[in-house]
């Protein structure tokens, strides 16, 4: 099949791949492939994590060499054995995970790879200008480590968009951008496209965005294309049933919100309970003091209470001091001041691993950062939060590890080889699912979540999410951070809100309204 839709008559398309495949060991990350990419169009590719979508554009950049099927560009067949024989004929990436060189600045992030002599003048007001015609504007003296994640992104998409492609591919390019952001990406990408007659292909697990943005959209699954459509004749619960091969619930935070426009979802339907709860406290946070590393306070006489079989959500525009909360918790930043309590026992944070001994696990924001090590194996991630369990006088015990492993990879649903596999050949979804096994398999009195769903596709969204419900059931106290307000409401029993590192609201989730939300994250008092 190929995606997308029938091709009309007329010139070859941009892009064409028949049968591409590549197999890793037993495991066909893409099976026969078939798929056009047509200039003056943007083309969106839909799937579940590990369906094979990132092997296939990887594939076309020459970051991975097929197993067998062929590529043409415009009619003529070609080989791309490397990333610079795809620029040589027109394709460029923007990759979901930054490959930026934290201590050179903005621009010379984006002149990397430049041949000839460099002009510093002229590549600054390069940068300069396209961030301003692409809504991407980003300081082009700014050392690279000192931004947000959010103007990371837009210096690794004016790097790919500054060489001029006449094919691109975005994989997940909106993943840590505004609604607002997103809206102004895409209008100049439509310009483009539409002007300059260049070919688009957009990886994105945001439903509504494929369905806002492109022309056509292939949905891939298990490695093999499962359907194609235009864009226009198709809506959100066909994508998601082709997408994960079940009828599935759209929650909001899979359908996204582009531009702030109302999801075809309509108002999130609450999870969480309406009445308070009354069981024991099981996490206390009282009167916190966090400094950064500059001696700037991220969180200020912080003070937060989380029941047992209690979700508590956290509120706030990124940036807020919810780094800071994580961090503290799981020991990577001291607490200056004020107390944490597990079961009403203080906990002494200045203890490296006292938290976890305490009772809480951890789900971090980025769980490449500080979540896993994705050289290792699945089984030795899975033992990081408890090496000496799995081990005597020092040495690993292999055979009870691969045991267990292969216990959570069954009760968890983890995608993979085995024990043995590395991290890094696990989709996104499964790498968060490996997090999960991990932390759970401790037995937690807390669980904190930090972006839980962030980067996850609409199958794996509602897994995580299940799991939160499942976990405060059985009597977990779940602390549940995340910037998209959606998935607050839908899960969370309490709604707190985070402003420059303090409470500024407190509600239960039947009190709560988005407007009473919205005035305390932009730090109004009710």
């Amino acid at each position: 099949m190929s995606g997308g839709g029938s091709a009309s008559a007329g010139p070859p398309p941009a892009v064409e791949v028949s049968g591409l495949t590549k197999n890793y060991g037993a495991v066909a990350a893409c099976d026969a492939v078939n798929l056009q990419l047509h200039r003056g169009e943007i083309h969106g590719i839909l799937g579940e994590n590990g369906a094979g979508k990132s092997t296939l554009m990887k594939m076309l950049i020459g970051l991975v060499v097929p197993d067998a099927g062929r590529i043409s560009i415009d009619g003529a067949s070609v080989r791309i054995m490397s990333p610079l024989e795809a620029a040589q004929l027109g394709i460029g990436m923007v990759h979901q995970h930054f490959s930026l060189i934290e201590a050179l600045t903005v621009w010379e992030n984006v002149a990397l790879g430049d041949r000839g002599k460099l002009s510093r003048s002229a590549t600054r007001a390069s940068v300069a200008e396209l961030g301003e015609q692409y809504g991407l504007r980003v300081d082009p003296d700014v050392p690279v480590g000192d931004l947000p994640v959010g103007l990371r992104q837009r210096v690794e998409i004016l790097k790919c968009l500054r060489r001029q492609p006449e094919i691109l591919i975005f994989d997940e390019p909106t993943s840590v951008l505004t609604p607002e952001e997103s809206e102004d990406l895409f209008a100049s990408l439509r310009q483009v496209v539409n002007q300059e007659d260049r070919a688009v292909a957009l990886v994105s697990h945001k439903l509504t965005e494929i369905l806002s943005v492109t022309d056509r959209v292939t949905i891939m699954r298990n490695g093999q294309v499962v359907n194609g459509y235009q864009t226009d004749e198709v809506g959100a619960a066909a994508l998601a049933q082709d997408m994960v091969g079940r009828e599935v619930r759209l929650r909001s935070t899979a359908l996204g919100n582009l531009g702030g426009s109302p999801s075809e979802a309509g108002e999130p339907e609450a999870e969480g309970r309406s009445e308070e709860i009354s069981a024991p406290t099981v996490l206390e946070l009282r009167g916190l003091e966090v400094r950064g590393p500059e001696g700037v306070v991220e969180l200020d006489d912080f003070m937060l209470s989380v029941r047992a079989g209690e979700i508590v959500g956290v509120a706030g525009v990124e940036g807020n001091g919810q780094k800071a909360l994580v961090d503290a918790l799981s020991g990577l930043q001291p607490v200056i001041r004020g107390e944490v309590l597990v079961d009403g026992e203080v906990v002494e944070m200045k203890r490296l691993g006292a938290s976890h001994e305490a009772g809480v696990a951890i789900i971090p924001e980025d769980r490449h950062d500080s979540g896993l090590v994705m050289e290792m194996s699945l089984a030795e991630n899975l033992m990081l939060a408890d090496p000496e369990g799995f081990s005597h006088r020092g040495v690993i015990d292999r055979g009870r590890l691969d045991a267990l492993t292969e216990e959570l990879i069954e009760r968890f649903g983890i995608m993979c080889t085995g024990p043995h596999a590395p991290l890094w050949t696990l989709s996104g979804g499964n790498q968060q699912r490996a997090v999960l096994a991990r932390e759970m398999t401790s037995n937690p009195k807390v669980l904190v979540a930090s972006q839980p769903t962030r980067g996850l596709d609409v199958g794996a969204i509602e897994y995580m999410a299940g799991q939160l419900r499942q976990a405060a059931d059985d009597g977990v106290g779940v602390l549940l951070i995340s910037s998209e307000l959606d998935e607050i409401f839908e899960l969370a029993d309490r709604i707190v809100v985070i402003f420059r590192g303090q409470i500024t609201g407190e509600m239960t989730r039947a009190t709560a309204t988005r407007e009473k939300v919205g005035r305390l994250m932009g730090g109004d008092l009710l």
